[in-house]
């Protein structure tokens, strides 16, 4: 049984796995100030809580788009299981072929979502990662990592709309019950789910436009639940493709 953890600007996620199953997962926000032995701490107490014990654990990964907080969960991590974590970045193999301008610029998450979508959907296929930044990644017939997009996040766009101007509140992320909004709240919350599902939606119709093939369409990330079930394209919803990838790449990297 393997830990793993995706460190997103907002929000962290930690899953326990092995080959048949992911036992557990847990979402936690990330905090740039905690220490090595708070997190530590943290860790232990989701093990209690879900009643995981830390001898079944032989190793753990790491995805970090914070890369202050790489070495420090690795540290803590450590010091609960007693083993070191593999950190997803240069040298580690993953066996996805990136064909953009400078590989090395492709953040980790991006990286982990196409190896698993390269490992368990066909292709081509887009995925979409929709958390702090809407993230896009598209996977040819080949499966050869082809480039992508990165877009405002659904929260942080609401929230810089409400921050920019006088009289628009903070809201929260659910659909009105019409499209056409009759007041200042559902005319954002109609703005917010429909609006991003209609550009899911436009996305995907252009980019299969470019490559004159239907492709297949993977959402994950924490935004995503509220945002695909508008779409009018189908899209898999796969809270776990993360996880599911720092599994593979693990694999491929420990014998």
């Amino acid at each position: 049984m393997i830990l793993a953890i995706d460190v997103g600007n907002t929000n962290t996620v930690l899953g326990c796995m092995d080959d048949d199953k992911i036992h557990f997962t847990a979402r936690f926000a990330t905090d740039r100030t905690k220490t090595s032995d708070e997190y530590a701490i943290l860790v232990q107490n989701l093990f209690m809580v879900n009643r995981c014990t830390f001898s079944k654990i032989e190793g753990g990964i790491i995805s970090s788009v914070v890369p202050e907080l790489s070495l420090v969960l690795q540290d803590a991590i450590e010091k609960v299981t007693g083993k070191i974590s593999l950190i997803v970045g240069s040298g580690v193999k993953t066996g996805l072929n990136i064909l953009i301008d400078n590989p090395a610029q492709l953040g980790s998450d991006l990286v982990v979502d196409a190896v698993a979508a390269y490992a368990e959907y066909p292709k081509p296929a887009i995925i979409f990662d929709m958390g702090t930044a809407t993230t896009l990644s598209v996977l040819d017939i080949r499966g050869n990592y082809i480039g992508g997009m990165i877009m405002p996040g659904v929260r942080v766009a609401m929230e810089a709309l409400s921050r920019e101007t006088a009289q628009l509140p903070h809201i929260s992320l659910e659909a009105p019950k019409r499209i056409t909004g009759t007041n200042t709240v559902d005319c954002m919350k109609s703005g917010a789910i429909f609006g991003n599902a209609a550009m899911l939606d436009g996305v995907i119709d252009r980019i299969e436009e470019e490559l004159r093939q239907t492709v297949t369409v993977i959402a994950t990330g924490g935004l995503a639940r509220h945002i695909v079930p508008y779409c009018k394209r189908k899209i898999i919803l796969d809270n776990d493709l993360t996880l599911k990838g720092l599994y593979i790449i693990y694999k491929k990297n420990i014998k």
